[in-house]
C-alpha cells in the first residue's frame, strides 16, 4: 500500500480513497468479497456506512456485520460468518493491529501545518527545524531545539535550553520547562506539563521550607502523554519516561521516578517520588504507588489499586492494599459473604453457649 500513498499525500485532494486490494496487501490480509469496493474513511462497526472500514475483534460485536453499512470489515482469520455478509471482508492475523497500522497510514498522509505564526514568539538563540509549525501564542525560549516535521499548536510555551525531537506533536496549552527534553515522535496532548517542580518540602519550625528542584525531566522517543498529564523534574538528576511508554489522561509522576519502556497507564494514576516501575507494565486507572519503591517488568495492576511496596516480575496484583491478583478475587468472593457468615457465627455461638449450660446442668445431675 505504500505504493500508492504519493497518490493521496496532496494538499489539493479531498479524500483518501483505498480499495478492499490495497489494504489486504498492506496488512498482510485476505480479501473476501470485492477486492475493488473504496473506503475513505473509518467507522465503529454498529454505526457502519457506505465507504467506511470498520473492524471485528470483539465477539459481543459479531451480531452488527451483518447488518453493518460498512464497505469494508477487517476479520480475525478464525472469524465464521452464520449467515451472508454483505460488506467485504478482509481477514487478518489480527484486526485491531492492522486497524491501528491503516488509521496511521491514514494520519501520515493528512497535509500537515507547516510555518510560523506571526502572533507567536520565538527567541533568537533558538534554534528550529524544517518543516515545523508553530501556532499563535506559542512562547519559546533562548536556546531551546525543536526538530524537524514537528507540530507546535497554539498556546504552548517551552521554556530557555528545553529541547523537542522531530516528529512531535504538542497539543495546545502544553508547557516543557526549562532543560527538559522530549525525543522524537513525542504527542503530548492538551495542558501537558513536563518538568515543574517536584513536590519536595522540608518541615522546619516556621513552615516547610522548599526544597530546589535541580534536575530535569525527560521523554524519550514515542512517548504519549494524556491531556493534564504532569512530569516532574527531578531533585537532581532525571525523572525519565522511557521509550514508548504511553501515559493516559491525568496522571502524576513524581521526582525521579522512571518510567520503563512501553509501560502504559490508565487516567489518573499517581506515582511518588523515586519509584522504579518496569518495562511492559499495565496500569489500570486511579492506582497509586508508594515512593521508592521498585515494580518488575511485565508486572499488570487492577483499577484502584494501591501498591505500598516491591512488586516482582510478572505478577498480577489487585486491593487496596494491593496483593495477588488471584487471592484478592477470592477473598472478594469471601468479603460479599461476610453479613452470612457474620449470623451463622453469631448463631453458633448461641448454640455453643446452649451446649455448655446442658453439659454443666448434666454434670451437677
Amino acid at each position: 500500500m505504500q505504493d500508492y500513498i504519493g497518490v493521496y499525500h496532496s494538499k489539493k485532494a479531498k479524500s483518501m480513497e483505498f480499495t478492499a486490494k490495497q489494504i489486504a496487501a498492506y496488512v498482510g490480509g485476505e480479501v473476501v468479497g470485492d477486492e475493488n469496493a473504496k473506503v475513505s474513511t473509518f467507522a465503529k462497526i454498529e454505526e457502519g456506512m457506505p465507504g467506511a472500514l470498520s473492524f471485528l475483534s470483539n465477539p459481543k460485536y459479531a451480531a452488527y456485520i451483518y447488518d453493518t453499512e460498512s464497505s469494508i470489515v477487517l476479520v480475525n482469520n478464525d472469524f465464521i460468518a452464520e449467515r451472508p455478509v454483505k460488506a467485504t471482508l478482509i481477514r487478518t492475523a489480527n484486526a485491531y493491529e492492522s486497524l491501528a497500522k491503516l488509521m496511521a497510514l491514514y494520519e501520515s498522509v493528512k497535509p500537515k501545518k507547516k510555518g510560523v505564526s506571526s502572533m507567536a514568539f520565538v527567541a533568537s538563540s533558538a534554534t528550529i527545524g524544517e518543516n515545523v509549525y508553530i501556532g499563535p501564542f506559542v512562547y519559546i525560549g533562548d536556546k531551546v531545539v525543536v526538530g524537524d516535521n514537528t507540530i507546535i499548536e497554539a498556546n504552548v510555551s517551552i521554556g530557555d535550553g528545553a529541547a523537542i525531537g522531530a516528529d512531535c506533536i504538542l497539543y495546545s496549552g502544553v508547557t516543557i520547562y526549562h532543560g527538559c527534553k522530549v525525543g522524537n515522535r513525542c504527542i503530548l496532548h492538551a495542558g501537558c506539563v513536563v518538568g515543574a517542580d517536584g513536590f519536595g518540602f522540608a518541615p522546619g519550625a516556621d513552615g516547610y521550607d522548599k526544597i530546589p528542584q535541580i534536575g530535569i525531566a525527560v521523554l524519550e522517543d514515542d512517548v504519549e502523554l494524556g491531556a493534564n498529564t504532569c512530569v516532574d523534574r527531578a531533585t537532581m538528576g532525571a525523572t525519565i519516561i522511557k521509550r514508548g511508554v504511553k501515559l493516559d489522561n491525568m496522571v502524576q509522576i513524581a521526582h525521579n521516578v522512571v518510567v520503563d519502556e512501553h509501560t502504559v497507564m490508565s487516567a489518573q494514576c499517581g506515582v511518588a517520588g523515586s519509584t522504579k516501575i518496569g518495562k511492559w507494565c499495565m496500569v489500570g486507572g486511579q492506582t497509586g504507588f508508594n515512593g521508592h519503591i521498585q515494580i518488575g517488568n511485565g508486572v499488570k495492576v487492577g483499577a484502584h489499586s494501591a501498591i505500598p511496596n516491591n512488586v516482582k516480575d510478572g505478577q498480577a496484583v489487585f486491593g487496596y492494599p494491593a496483593f495477588e491478583h488471584t487471592k484478592f478475587v477470592r477473598s472478594s468472593i469471601v468479603f460479599k459473604k461476610l453479613p452470612d457468615m457474620y449470623r451463622e457465627m453469631e448463631m453458633l455461638k448461641k448454640e455453643i453457649e446452649s451446649l455448655k449450660q446442658q453439659l454443666a446442668h448434666f454434670g451437677k445431675e
